[in-house]
């Protein structure tokens, strides 16, 4: 509790001008965190505020690292691939990156074709952040700060971010991220984007893995990836993981090489979003949030990788994504869940992922 009011304060203090945006300005220098409890271990950096690690035993007490990823920090820097990073101002896909706002047209960085991923060529991802508090003890944590300024990437209003990473409980981390817009109403989507191989990042495809996802519709996209705008339910396609079954089951019947798409989360308020399980290692992982939406990726493209960490080439589906998330473009339809924050409110993502063995 203290961490926070401590955090609350750092972010009202700049609001009110009592730091100027120099001082609470991110560090120009990349340096590697750790928080460990137990056998249980996580280690990320300033940059991005990129998780690089995650360290836990399986079902015979053999510790691997389940996160994807480079050696050191500077594939980070100068890879588009977004391993473990912050995704945002607004993470995913913006149309023809554009939007209208309250009658204002913005133009984006267009970083995927036409359109904008993940907050454009330089968004949160790929920018130092600020460690405002790190804490040891029984439950460790550390908290991130970054100054998003007005017309950045050409989103609209200046914006305080904050993200606290923390070990909650055994074998449970917490990712808790607030924003508050302090001009100008601006959309806010922050998604962490890890690839996850529950066998460990070198024990090849995930395609095995059974994955439940609490969603019984999705929003299906055009050759763009951009969603068309429709929500259709999931059952009788290949979309449908109410029940658990095997990535690979049905993947052949998917386009594009694999699964890349948001599925609307049934019910709201934080509650369970999607569970995984490698039977070979044991290793169990279940995703709880409090976003209408969840991103489904089976990594399609991670054969571009040249090398991960500790010299691994990575292959594509070594690695899946759930990111819970606001739904994608949702600024541009208008029958989405808003993502709007208007000056003075604050956005509010939180994510438990609770590990098993």
């Amino acid at each position: 509790m203290a961490g926070i009011i401590r955090a609350l304060l750092f972010v009202l203090a700049v609001s009110a001008g009592l730091m100027d945006s120099s001082r609470a300005a991110p560090r120009k220098t990349a340096a590697i965190y750790e928080l460990t409890k137990g056998d249980f271990s996580l280690t990320l950096t300033n940059w991005g505020a990129t998780i690089l690690s995650v360290i836990l035993p399986d079902s015979k007490g053999n510790l691997a690292d389940i996160a994807l990823g480079f050696q050191g920090i500077g594939p980070y820097i100068n890879s588009s691939t977004t391993f473990g990073a912050l995704a945002g101002r607004v993470g995913n896909r913006i149309s023809g990156a554009r939007f209208v706002l309250n009658g204002t047209p913005y133009r984006l960085y267009p970083n995927n074709g036409r359109n904008s991923i993940h907050g454009g060529h330089r968004g949160f991802s790929r920018v130092f952040w600020t460690v405002t508090e790190k804490v040891d003890g029984e439950f460790p944590y550390i908290t991130l700060y970054y100054y998003s300024f007005d017309g950045e990437q050409g989103f609209p209003g200046d914006l305080d971010v904050f993200i606290t990473y923390k070990l909650s409980g055994p074998y449970e981390l917490s990712i808790t991220m607030r924003a508050t817009a302090r001009t100008k109403a601006t959309p806010v989507n922050l998604v962490p984007h890890n690839y996850w191989n529950l066998g460990g990042h070198t024990s090849g495809s995930t395609l095995s893995h059974t994955v439940q996802i609490f969603a019984s519709h999705v929003t299906p996209t055009d050759d763009e990836l951009i969603p068309t705008g429709a929500i259709l339910p999931v059952a009788g396609t290949p979309f449908d993981f109410l029940e658990p079954r095997a990535v690979g089951s049905r993947i052949g019947e998917v386009k594009r090489g694999g699964y890349d798409i948001n599925y609307a989360v049934d019910g709201e308020g934080m509650r369970k979003v999607a569970a995984v399980k490698d039977g070979a290692s044991g290793r169990g992982m279940e995703v709880w949030a409090n976003q209408p939406g969840v991103q489904f990726d089976t990594g399609n493209f991670l054969g571009r990788v040249k090398q991960g960490k500790g010299g691994a080439v990575y292959q594509n589906h070594d690695g899946l994504c759930l990111e819970p998330q606001g739904f994608p473009d949702s600024v541009n339809h208008p029958q989405f869940p808003s993502q709007i924050v208007n000056p003075g409110e604050v956005y509010k993502h939180d994510q438990v992922i609770k590990f098993s063995f």
